[in-house]
């Protein structure tokens, strides 16, 4: 059985960045797991430009961004295996995997990095109701058809959920010459980015219709239209609201869920709201030794945002390793607590003697507020308030915590962070 010092599974970007990090953070002994042909994850079909404005102080397309940090991890010479699927990880950190090369083979870590990514919910999550009839896709998959096999799903599209893919995917389709026809959310807002509204939607004079969901398809063979309607504040279609779309093609953009089935079968204590592990504030998850970061954590909205928290685990895990298999005395935890509007935190839990200088937490909200202030308390005292003009659940926030004044707080037990008015 080969030994590693640092096993990563997951070669998109938050595995890269990951893996990066902790070489350049004196580890040496480092393996990349990536189940794909090549590197780059989700990026390689991500043709838009708008990453790297954070990481490179320049506008990337996502190949571009990947590239980045492959040829970094060339650089380095950081070992990496494709086509290579893990089946299984131990709580000793025993990693069990299998590829076309080496057959069924074992790793041993000393520390594992997860950076599996996240997926998209597919119809059979959302309860559609009608036949099964061909045009019908995720966003992803039709983003993948479109830009890197080179075929057109569709000519006449309806896209339901406004997620950050389903509208980049509005505007890529009509560029193609489709027709797009709607966009439907069922929530109040849009689960996207304000940005992708304005350039993929608004720019092009596709409609976006909130607070309504498909309930009907219909269809043999291929799909040839949809029965759109407008739902209630409890999800329900309003009888008497019903529109028919003719279309040829039904993108569904209905929300990502984090990869976990690795870390769930390993005994992860897992987070029902981000359904990612639990991770304190070195992204260690409930069990020794094992970190994870990026989408399989909790889904974020910036690749940049990605690349910065698994630089984070990469460091952390290094400083594990050099440690024997340790991070420090953790010394007292104190639990971060979301409430009034903030739906979760990352991380959920902190140990002051073990974090940075500045810890970055970040969260998202669970409605759109205008005017009101993201609140920071310490046990019952307010010790932070900073005003926002708009949140939205689409929109990733952050909070800083410094240490210096969490270890000058008497008593301190909890971190409370909520939102109320300005």
């Amino acid at each position: 059985m080969n030994c590693y010092d640092i096993v990563i599974i997951g070669g998109g970007p938050a595995g890269l960045a990951a893996a990066v990090s902790a070489k350049r953070n004196g580890i040496d002994n480092i393996v990349i797991l990536e189940r794909d042909c090549q590197l780059g994850g989700i990026l390689n079909q991500c043709i838009h430009n708008g990453f790297g404005l954070h990481t490179f102080k320049e506008e990337l397309t996502g190949p571009e961004y990947a590239k980045r940090f492959m040829e970094q991890a060339m650089e380095l010479q950081i070992e990496y295996r494709l086509d290579t699927m893990v089946l299984s990880i131990s709580n000793d950190r025993t990693v069990t995997a299998v590829n076309h090369t080496d057959g069924l083979f074992k790793l041993k870590a000393k520390a594992v990095i997860l950076a599996m990514g996240c997926r998209e919910r597919a119809r059979g999550a959302l309860n559609i109701p009608g036949s099964r009839p061909s045009g019908i896709y995720s966003a992803g998959t039709a983003q993948r058809l479109v830009n890197i096999d080179g075929f057109l799903p569709g000519r006449e599209v309806v896209i339901l959920g406004s997620g950050d893919i389903g509208l980049i995917m509005a505007r890529r389709m009509t560029l193609e010459g489709a027709k797009v026809k709607v966009v439907a959310e069922l929530m109040p807002f849009s689960g996207g980015l304000k940005r992708n509204i304005v350039q993929c939607l608004d720019d092009f004079g596709i409609p976006l219709k909130l607070s309504h969901t498909v309930v009907e398809i219909h269809g043999k063979e291929r799909l040839t239209g949809i029965t759109l309607a407008q739902v209630d504040s409890h999800g329900k279609p309003i009888p008497g609201t019903e529109e028919e779309y003719a279309c040829d093609t039904l993108l569904l953009s209905c929300g990502l869920i984090p990869e976990n089935e690795l870390s769930r079968e390993m005994g992860t204590e897992m987070d029902p709201v981000t359904n990612g592990p639990s991770v304190n504030e070195c992204l260690e998850t409930s069990i020794d030794g094992v970190f994870a970061c990026g989408n399989v954590l909790h889904v974020h909205d910036l690749v940049d945002f990605v690349s910065e928290e698994a630089a984070a685990a990469g460091k952390n895990a290094a400083a594990y390793v050099k440690q024997g298999g340790s991070l420090g005395e953790p010394g007292r935890q104190i639990p971060l607590i979301p409430t009034s509007g903030v739906r979760y935190t990352v991380p959920k839990n902190i140990h002051c003697n073990r974090m940075d200088d500045t810890l970055t937490v970040r969260l998202r909200v669970g409605a759109v507020y205008k005017n009101c202030c993201i609140c920071v308390y310490f046990n019952d005292e307010c010790v932070s308030r900073r005003k926002k003009p708009i949140m939205a659940p689409g929109e990733m926030e952050e909070i800083k915590l410094n240490k210096q004044a969490l270890e000058a707080y008497d008593g301190l037990e909890r971190i409370t962070v909520k939102i109320e008015e300005a």
